[in-house]
């Protein structure tokens, strides 16, 4: 007969292997809907993307894809609140809630791209060589910036690998320091600026597209009031005093900034 503390210690290290390989799969499929998103937005590549050919009426596609974009907003801010994790895990083991946030935002923004409603009106069409290069520049700069920044705040914890990597590894969570790497000492929010420049920068610019960016903009501004009323919850007089001296979203009133927290 195996010892109870033997079966207890197999019990324990199954439960970590299988945390890992729940965080590395809801990594890959955020990843894979995070390619698709940039052909999804950009119309290329992708088999449905924003701007593929309306198959019902207007005022229903604009009913169904506003619903669409409500379902992402509530699930991605809910979840991202203090007070719901504090719930929520005590239903998932808390080294997964970080994978299972980011697992739940990939589902969602899956069922966006399935069942968006393209609207077929063009608002603008921008036909100059120069200009819609320049465009689609500031496209691929939007994506790239939104990317670098994940990695400068620790793109593993951002997206749940570094918890159940530790987990794996019989280590503690710690908390990340609060710092303001590169673009962080002239916005607070570069990753938002990024996501500016992706849904906003398009050569041609459709209705579904502009309700799309419409919602999502003001979706951001006030995620943002939210997220720093967390920061300022944990990181106290550092974040304070970095928000008193670094703008939110456009650096021009840069003052500066200094980092907080080496």
């Amino acid at each position: 007969m195996v010892p109870q503390s033997i079966q207890t210690t197999n019990r324990n290290r199954i439960a970590r292997i299988a945390a890992f390989i729940y965080g590395v799969i809801c990594y890959v499929i955020f990843f894979a809907t995070f390619l698709y998103a940039i052909g999804f937005i950009g119309n290329f590549v992708v088999p449905k993307s924003i701007d593929s050919a309306p198959i019902i009426p207007l005022g229903q596609a604009l009913l169904v894809n506003v619903g669409l974009l409500g379902l992402f907003g509530l699930q991605h801010s809910a979840m991202a609140r203090q007070e719901f994790k504090n719930w929520w895990t005590t239903i998932v083991p808390k080294p997964t809630e970080r994978s299972t946030y980011v697992l739940f935002s990939s589902l969602c923004l899956i069922t966006l791209f399935y069942f968006w409603q393209p609207l077929g009106i063009t608002i603008w069409h921008v036909e100059n060589p120069v200009f819609r290069n320049l465009l689609f520049a500031s496209f691929g700069f939007g994506w790239l910036l939104v990317l670098v920044t994940t990695f400068l705040i620790n793109h593993f914890d951002l997206f749940g690998l570094r918890q159940v990597y530790l987990y794996l590894r019989g280590k503690e969570y710690t908390a990340l320091k609060f710092v303001t790497p590169g673009p962080y000492q002239y916005v607070r929010h570069p990753l938002y600026v990024g996501w500016f420049f992706a849904f906003w920068s398009t050569p041609t610019m459709t209705l579904a597209h502009f309700v799309f960016a419409v919602i999502t903009t003001v979706y951001i501004l006030v995620a943002i009031q939210l997220e720093e009323r967390d920061l300022i919850q944990v990181h106290g007089k550092d974040y304070v005093e970095y928000r008193r001296h670094v703008p939110m979203l456009i650096p021009f009133r840069f003052r500066g900034a200094r980092r907080l927290v080496k």
